[in-house]
């Protein structure tokens, strides 16, 4: 029987949580006090996303740079292919917020969105 122990970020508490694993299978989790805890452990231990988040440089604008987001979250394992998926990019103002950026990011299926405006 294996425990691994998290500070869920399911909500603004941050409880530890135990989780219990058996065979790569969860069979208990522990010390949160609310369900978002237990999804959020579940998730985390079986299968770890994240949002990526960054900013890209925009030229012709009121700013230089506008920030931006993935549409979703995805495997922690693609976050660095996302981030070089962003290497190079120079957008042209104007950038809207929701505008796509990237187009499915490094094959996972979510787009990186611009989450400022930039005139």
């Amino acid at each position: 029987m294996e425990k691994r122990e998290l500070i869920c970020i399911g909500c603004p508490l941050g409880c530890p949580v135990t989780v219990t694993m058996e065979a790569g299978e969860v069979v208990g989790v522990e010390g949160n006090t609310c369900k978002r805890g237990d999804d959020y452990a579940r998730k985390e231990v079986t299968n770890p996303t994240r949002i990526v988040t960054s900013t890209v440089m925009v030229e012709g604008g009121s700013d230089v740079t506008v920030s931006v987001k993935t549409r979703s979250d995805v495997p922690k394992g693609k976050i660095f292919d996302c981030v070089k998926a962003l290497k190079g990019i120079t957008l042209k103002a104007p950038v809207h917020i929701g505008d796509v950026v990237v187009k499915d990011a490094a094959g996972t299926g979510v787009d990186i969105i611009a989450t400022g405006n930039v005139e």
